[in-house]
């Protein structure tokens, strides 16, 4: 099976991006790496600052769910998740999609 891509978006409680995208940068990344997920990139939506897209990797979709598996039950990713969220939620919601390459799009 052919590699594929999962398109995440998430929106943040008013006035929390800079935490979420903090969390990212010096935890999460990491931690989806140790996991087996490919970061593709990261972007913040311009018209909408408090919605924040990104682009992972996989294997396949059974790679893709033993990595989030093992993600959510990491302790490290439970300690960062709960530091973050001492002054309360960061994230409101999350949207997921597993995106299969077409035959010709440069990613296949």
């Amino acid at each position: 099976m052919a590699r594929i891509y999962e398109l995440r978006t998430y929106v943040t409680e008013p006035g929390r991006m800079d935490v979420l995208l903090d969390r990212f940068r010096h935890h999460t990344m990491a931690l989806f790496a140790r996991h087996g997920m490919t970061s593709i990139g990261y972007w913040v939506v311009a018209k909408d600052p408090g919605t924040l897209v990104y682009l992972l990797a996989h294997d396949d979709p059974r790679a893709a769910a033993e990595s989030w598996k093992a993600f959510r039950a990491d302790p490290q990713w439970h300690a960062v998740k709960a530091e973050s969220e001492k002054d309360g939620p960061v994230v409101r919601s999350v949207t997921s999609s597993l995106l299969e390459p077409t035959d010709f799009s440069p990613l296949s």
